[in-house]
């Protein structure tokens, strides 16, 4: 099982409601317990982007954060849940870059200040996570339509980008 974090991921209540022990806890709630887990890490932002794949209890995680303590962070979070068994920390740490990091700045001022996704910015966390690294704009998440998807796209061509790919996701 395999979840994007900043993605919306639905698991069946019926899973959740049975008292299981955490040896025989199913991927899909034990991936769930994961992303919760990430999801609350209180430094986890738009500029960060974690995918989550559970396979007989191991957990790999990967992805980008822009801050070393994060990477460290997030892997102690995963290893106190109960049921994990292995842990393979995958995610990469963004480089430390100023040109960059003004650049994120942009990006979330153009697209969460945009009227259509107003709704998204008052999230507490809003489901658009904007990954820059050398310039380069990747959007993850999710968004409701292909509309949304597109529009996200074209506000991200903010002068200094230096190409922009979207992997956001549509809740269709």
């Amino acid at each position: 099982m395999r979840i994007r974090l900043a993605a919306l991921c639905v698991i069946a209540t019926t899973l959740m409601a049975r008292p299981v022990a955490a040896g025989q806890l199913p991927d899909a709630v034990l991936a769930e317990r994961v992303a919760e887990s990430v999801r609350e890490y209180v430094h986890f932002g738009i500029f960060d982007d974690i995918s989550i794949q559970v396979e007989n209890r191991s957990v790999t995680l990967t992805g980008r954060v822009t801050m070393p303590y994060k990477r460290d962070d997030i892997a102690a979070r995963v290893k106190k849940i109960d049921g994990v068994r292995d842990l393979t920390n995958n995610i990469e740490v963004l480089p430390v870059s100023l040109y960059d990091s003004e650049l994120r700045d942009r990006l979330a001022r153009a697209i969460y200040g945009n009227p259509a996704f107003r709704h998204y910015a008052s999230m507490v966390n809003p489901p658009i996570h904007i990954i820059v690294e050398r310039g380069r704009v990747t959007l993850t998440g999710a968004v409701n339509n292909e509309v949304e998807k597109m529009l996200a796209y074209s506000l991200a061509q903010v002068p200094g980008v230096m190409g922009v790919k979207n992997e956001l996701k549509t809740d269709r």
